[in-house]
């Protein structure tokens, strides 16, 4: 999903490098899921329940409209 992709390009450019070991884990579990999961959760604003993915998906989220 290209939507997705842009979301995933612009966290990675701007924000991975600077992130904490387990803020990058996080994101490397969220990686896992499937594309409908992270369209959910990234572009319907669905809920995760797990913590640190939910953490990452907000800081993903919060970078949409950059």
């Amino acid at each position: 999903m290209l939507e997705l992709d842009v979301l995933l390009e612009r966290y990675v450019s701007r924000d991975y490098g600077q992130a904490s070991d387990e803020e990058k884990a996080a994101f490397r579990q969220l990686l896992t899921l499937s594309d409908t999961d992270l369209a959910g959760y990234l572009l319907r604003g669905e809920h995760n329940d797990d913590g640190r993915l939910a953490d990452v998906i907000a800081r993903i989220r919060s970078r949409a409209g950059s």
